[in-house]
């Protein structure tokens, strides 16, 4: 399993890229799964569906599996926020996880920076950013910049420039 990220201030295209990037990947024979990090509280269920009630009656996993996915709901519960290695073990085999967030992580990362949006570039404060996509050439020194809308160059980028995660032995030898 490789793993690489894509940063960036919210707004600047992160999603709009991964939607065009992941399909580029996908149509290479990549398996692609994707962890994205978000500071809101996110509710993917809702109230009055029985994993609702049950999750809200104190479980702390509910494992929801219907005809076409399943999906695992954990609570935190006050809980610090797991590590993107704990996420990451819990993955099913893929060739390649894109992380959406943990800036602050040092692994590989790609931040998406719109000029427009009046923002410094996360580069090189946070860890990891190993180039920028942008709609601009924004005149940086020491850092590649990639054309926002080469969608085949970034992909590229992305698999040549992913972290390799060594598989964790289930049983210490």
């Amino acid at each position: 399993m490789r793993f690489f990220g894509i940063a960036g201030y919210s707004g600047m295209g992160k999603t709009t890229l991964l939607e065009r990037l992941i399909p580029e990947l996908t149509g290479r024979g990549l398996r692609v799964s994707l962890i994205k990090h978000s500071h809101k509280a996110i509710e993917i269920d809702r109230p009055g569906k029985d994993s609702f009630r049950l999750r809200e009656a104190g479980c702390t996993e509910v494992l929801l599996l219907g005809r076409d996915r399943w999906a695992l709901m954990h609570e935190l519960r006050r809980r610090p926020e797991p590590s993107l290695d704990y996420l990451l073990d819990r993955l099913q085999d893929c060739d390649l996880v894109l992380v959406e967030g943990f800036k602050e992580g040092d692994f590989p990362k790609l931040e998406v920076w719109r000029s427009s949006e009046g923002k410094p570039t996360l580069w090189p404060q946070w860890p990891g950013i190993a180039a920028i996509a942008s709609d601009s050439r924004p005149g940086l020194q020491g850092v590649t910049v990639l054309d926002l809308q080469d969608v085949p160059r970034i992909a590229d980028f992305v698999v040549e420039h992913a972290a390799l995660r060594k598989p964790v032995p289930v049983f210490a030898s």
